[in-house]
């Protein structure tokens, strides 16, 4: 088992900010040095949110997981990330895993898995832990001591949620079967301890052989079954990446814990990079957070030559409408906005429009398409290009990243409604990518790592003028960390 030096890790990281390469992103949550990966731990507490995530400090390669830690007030403003959970002992000596957090009495709580290997057998426990004061998490009762019967090592990612008074958890699992099926497991507290309650049914039927990272969300009447299959097969317009993150609404029935009257899976994001959501709520709003990165696609990630990978998505709000999750931006975020530079565009009969873009830029967009068929939005790197094409004819948006040099390329379609007006919110870091359409109905996350270092173009082309293009432009603020 590796030795981690909190102190001196911590002081590794205060140095490498403010984060200086080319390629790092300036609003998005990276690390100076390691491999970052699932959002854990997502909490808000006396004023500020806290955010874990797992980071290996001592490499790039998904090993010696630890779990980082940061603060907002505001989304903005952060504090300095720490090293805060490692591994420590039998129970956890291969891995602090994927679990979620919980603020009770004013303290910030985790629960989490830990993982350990004996003679090639996993043995995955699911402990808690408590915040102190210096960042570091004390480790505490183990809840769950292994995988029930029935249930192979693959046994993780714990998310807790309440119903009627009562406290419960949902965790991501795989049946001991011939071939191996995904599902997740329900856990109720009780005076004697956590008591697993069984399989939430579905009618997803044998559906990958593993489900990792469940939320359980409940909006109003209606309850939504975040979780990540893997083992899926790519469609025409879904399921392109080699993991899923989406989900499925219904009604949850903890009598007969059935997912009832529920609507297919459907992906939260249909970019190249995302996956490992987590949500949690705060004042009525569901806030998602998720990984800017796929697994076992590593050399898809040039950073990695250069010591870090992988980023956090910007923080989106959902919400359920018709069986269907949208996403959008988190209205702090409005306040990275720089005014004094903004553009403003408002065109009529235009086929073509170029505009340069900033370091950072939102850019909010309408498009009245008017007689136009197929739309393109480029954005062009010098001769690298990362397009976006709408086809009017067969409601498919096309993301074509195949004209970039670096990095995983590529190409990814959806199905997208689009009446008269295409609308489009676009925020573009320096490598990271997260484009939402319809105002949240589907939403796009992912990395480029463009060759030269130079401002990107947003070119716009249609194949005929477009009754108008409205919106504005705004360079973006860099986050602030403080020490």
């Amino acid at each position: 088992m590796e030795h981690f030096d909190k102190k001196a890790i911590d002081a590794r990281v205060a140095a490498g900010f403010p984060l200086t390469d080319r390629w790092h992103n300036r609003f998005h949550l990276e690390m100076p040095f390691g491999l970052i990966n699932d959002p854990n731990g997502l909490t808000y507490a006396d004023g500020e949110y806290h955010i874990f995530y797992q980071w290996n400090p001592l490499g790039c390669e998904h090993k010696n997981k630890c779990w980082a830690h940061v603060r907002t007030r505001d989304f903005v403003h952060y504090s300095l990330p720490e090293l805060s959970l490692w591994p420590s002992d039998e129970h956890d000596k291969d891995g602090c895993y994927s679990g979620c957090g919980f603020t009770e009495k004013g303290r910030v709580h985790v629960f989490y898995t830990c993982n350990a290997k004996n003679d090639g057998i996993r043995t995955p426990a699911q402990r808690f832990g408590t915040l102190q004061e210096d960042g570091s998490v004390e480790k505490g009762v183990i809840a769950v001591p292994d995988s029930p019967a029935g249930i192979t090592g693959h046994f993780r990612d714990p998310y807790l949620f309440h119903r009627h008074g009562k406290r419960y958890f949902v965790i991501g699992a795989q049946a001991d079967e011939q071939e191996p099926r995904g599902t997740v497991l329900i856990y109720e507290e009780t005076k004697e301890g956590w008591k697993n309650l069984g399989e939430l049914k579905t009618r997803l039927g044998h559906f990958g052989y593993m489900w990792e990272c469940p939320n359980l969300l409940h909006f109003g009447a209606y309850d939504a079954l975040i979780f990540c299959p893997q083992g899926l097969e790519a469609r025409e317009f879904d399921r392109q990446n080699i993991y899923q993150a989406g989900y499925i609404a219904g009604h949850l029935s903890l009598d007969s814990l059935d997912m009832m009257q529920h609507s297919k899976f459907q992906e939260l994001d249909h970019g190249f990079d995302f996956y490992a959501p987590q949500v949690f709520q705060h004042e009525g709003r569901h806030i998602l957070l998720g990984w800017m990165g796929m697994p076992d696609k590593d050399d898809e990630y040039p950073t990695r030559e250069k010591g870090w990978m992988f980023s956090l998505t910007l923080p989106r709000v959902l919400s359920l409408r018709q069986g269907h999750i949208y996403s959008r931006p988190a209205r702090e975020l409005k306040a990275l906005r720089i005014e004094e530079t903004a553009i403003d565009i408002d065109m009529d009969m235009e086929q073509n429009l170029t505009e340069q873009l900033f370091d950072g830029t939102e850019a909010l967009l309408d498009l009245t398409l008017g007689k136009a068929q197929h739309i393109s939005l480029t954005l062009a790197y010098g001769l690298e290009t990362t397009v976006f094409s709408y086809d009017r004819t067969t409601q498919v948006m096309t993301i074509d990243r195949t004209g970039m040099k670096h990095g995983g390329r590529g190409v990814r379609r959806f199905k997208l409604f689009v009446d008269r007006m295409l609308s489009l919110q676009l925020f573009v870091d320096r490598t990271a990518v997260e484009a939402f359409f319809q105002h949240g109905e589907e939403v796009a996350s992912m990395l480029v790592f463009p060759e030269k270092n130079i401002r990107p173009e947003l070119r716009i082309h249609a194949d005929a003028p477009l009754e108008s293009v409205t919106g504005r432009l705004w360079e973006l603020d860099s986050f602030h960390f403080t020490r």
